[in-house]
């Protein structure tokens, strides 16, 4: 994630649905349990995010603050939806998701967003809509919401650095209030592996962002050193084969 730009769930979810499966948990399970889990890391490693943002003065913290009470129920909303829904229509969703992810890393579709300041800003009521359908889409698939939130900020005229600065602010409510979510949706659910609370796996949780204070660093100080455009085309052949993976497993568990 530090080396792509992207966020950390889209390679959380898919790994932590294949450990899951390997623990034998059933298909209805281990996709809420991934979800959860990916989302709980995320209101730990934003923190970070945030902070150097903030240092560099990039975060829009008016326009956070407008979007924050919008993306709070949408993510509520999800994590709600997402105890409703059959794991596996989750898990095929988040399937079609990180092929999209792949494809436009492949494809270079992130490159030259937006307008950069020569469009007006969001409004209130906009901008809390959208973060309503962000906070809920992001719950649904475990990320934070700057795959959405940037590309819609930059498009409405938020200079590219403060709309991933801003992102970042809004995308810590959004997954706190999605982590606690899943938390009470998995509360009075049997046959969840050790260490979990509802739909989060602590163990899994520790060891994630352990290695992320750790790791995401080394990327991003690797993103100036290394090809950015190779590294891109070889995470998309790689996030296709992990959803080709994720694919084949949910398919026979079925």
């Amino acid at each position: 994630a530090g080396l792509l730009g992207i966020g950390g769930g889209a390679v959380i979810v898919p790994v932590l649905s294949l450990v899951f499966i390997r623990q034998g948990l059933s298909a209805d399970i281990l996709v809420k349990m991934a979800l959860g889990s990916s989302l709980a890391t995320i209101t730990v490693t934003a923190l970070a995010s945030i902070w150097a943002h903030h240092r560099k003065g990039a975060v829009r913290w008016g326009l956070a603050r407008t979007m924050t009470p919008g993306v709070i129920i949408g993510a509520a909303a999800g994590a709600a939806l997402a105890d409703w829904l059959p794991g596996l229509v989750l898990g095929y969703a988040f399937v079609v998701f990180l092929t999209c992810v792949a494809a436009q890393m492949a494809l270079g579709l992130r490159e030259g967003w937006g307008r950069d300041g020569a469009a007006r800003s969001p409004g209130v009521g906009e901008a809390r809509a959208v973060s309503m359908g962000v906070g809920a889409v992001s719950a649904l698939m475990g990320i934070g919401g700057g795959a959405l939130h940037v590309p819609y900020l930059s498009w409405r005229g938020v200079a590219v650095k403060q709309a991933i600065a801003t992102a970042a602010a809004v995308g810590f409510p959004l997954a706190g209030a999605s982590t606690i979510g899943f938390i009470i949706a998995g509360l009075d659910e049997r046959g969840l592996p050790p260490y979990s609370v509802g739909y989060v796996n602590m163990a899994a949780v520790g060891g994630i962002v352990a290695a992320s204070v750790v790791f995401a660093p080394l990327g991003a100080r690797l993103a100036h050193i290394l090809p950015d455009k190779l590294l891109k085309r070889v995470f998309a052949a790689f996030l296709f084969a992990l959803a080709s993976r994720m694919l084949y497993d949910l398919a026979i568990n079925t």
